[in-house]
C-alpha cells in the first residue's frame, strides 16, 4: 500500500511525462508543502496529516478564486479553478449540504445548545467529527442557520 505521499510523486512523474502543467506545478507546490510540514515536524508525515496540508492548499485556492473573483479576474481564477480540482481528487469526498445539516442537528441535540451563543461549542464538536470532509464555512452557516431558529 502507497502513502499519499508516493503516490503524489508517482502522479507527478506521469504529469511531466504527460506534460501537464497545471497537474505537475499543483503537484510539485503540494509536495513542497508537505515536505516543509515534514521540516517543521521533524519527522514524515503520515497520510491523515498529508491530508491536512492538502486540505489547507485547497482552502487557498478557494480564497483566491474568491478573490479573484471579486477583484475581475477571469484568468486567475481559472488557473486557482483547475488547480483546486487537482487537490481535491487527492482529498475525500466532500459531504453535502443535507448530511452537514444532519451532523449539526444530531450535535445540538446532544448538546442542548440553544441560540447563537452557543454556536462555538456547536462548531467545535462538528468540526472535530467532520474535519477534511466538510468546509468549515459552509458547517459554520449551518449551524447558525440551525441556532437562530432557520432550522
Amino acid at each position: 500500500m502507497t502513502t499519499l505521499k508516493e503516490r503524489l510523486e508517482a502522479d507527478l512523474r506521469v504529469a511531466m511525462k504527460a506534460r501537464d502543467p497545471i497537474r505537475r506545478e499543483t503537484i510539485r507546490l503540494s509536495l513542497a508543502a508537505i515536505h516543509n510540514e515534514e521540516v517543521a515536524r521533524r519527522g514524515a508525515l503520515d497520510d491523515a496529516a498529508a491530508l491536512q496540508v492538502l486540505g489547507r492548499q485547497a482552502k487557498m485556492r478557494r480564497e483566491s478564486i474568491e478573490a479573484f473573483t471579486k477583484g475581475d479576474r477571469p484568468e486567475l481564477a481559472a488557473k486557482e479553478t483547475a488547480e483546486l480540482a487537482v487537490l481535491e481528487s487527492y482529498l475525500p469526498a466532500q459531504l453535502g449540504l443535507a448530511e452537514i445539516e444532519t451532523a449539526a442537528k444530531r450535535v445540538i441535540a446532544e448538546t442542548g445548545a440553544s441560540g447563537t451563543g452557543a454556536q462555538g461549542k456547536v462548531m467545535q464538536t462538528v468540526m472535530a467529527e467532520l474535519r477534511g470532509k466538510a468546509d468549515g464555512k459552509v458547517v459554520a452557516q449551518v449551524v447558525t442557520r440551525l441556532l437562530s431558529g432557520g432550522g
